[in-house]
């Protein structure tokens, strides 16, 4: 039987791509959003947001569970207790490569909207597309693309101008490919 309540897909997907950074050898990387439910070194927070890395290597005791991803980590060389709740984490990449999700803001709550100045809607992408419902709230999926990424066909000078016709034929215009 199907159940009434929906649950969130944010720890699901946290745990996929946790698990798809591990098997392709990058190291998976935690954006958060801090407020006063999650327990991390007040020291490393900077703007209201904290970056962690939940490798293997760099993490004891990791548990990414439905409600609380908790684990050990050193900060500075003092081992600390990590507990965040998994609606505070805005995103979920791999170091190396910047391929991850992002999640919507969490939402907050009366007493914290009215103690924090409003702030300006972030932007919200195009290619965002609504996976489910949870109450109120419609969670969105974006994948995370490094910025220094180039296909070849993009102009290196950051010229937004269209691409100039093709010569008729069919012709492919030649493109060259930067390797670092």
């Amino acid at each position: 039987m199907i159940s009434q309540e929906s649950h969130s897909t944010r720890p699901y997907l946290i745990r996929a791509i946790h698990e798809w950074c591990t098997d392709s050898g990058f190291t998976p990387y935690l954006a958060v959003s801090v407020d006063a439910t999650v327990d991390v070194p007040r020291e490393y927070v900077k703007d209201g947001e904290i970056v962690l890395n939940v490798s293997y290597d760099a993490t004891g005791s990791l548990q990414l569970g439905n409600d609380l991803i908790t684990f050990k980590a050193r900060f500075g060389g003092r081992p600390r207790d990590i507990m965040v709740p998994v609606e505070r984490v805005v995103a979920i990449y791999a170091r190396e490569n910047g391929q991850g999700m992002a999640f919507p803001p969490p939402m907050q709550s009366p007493a914290e909207a009215t103690q924090a100045a409003p702030a300006p809607k972030p932007a919200r992408s195009a290619s965002a597309a609504p996976l489910g419902t949870d109450g109120n709230t419609q969670e969105r999926v974006v994948q995370l693309v490094p910025l220094q990424a180039s296909t070849g066909d993009d102009a290196e000078d950051g010229d937004d101008s269209p691409d100039p016709p093709r010569p008729p034929g069919g012709a492919a215009r030649p493109a060259l490919k930067r390797i670092k």
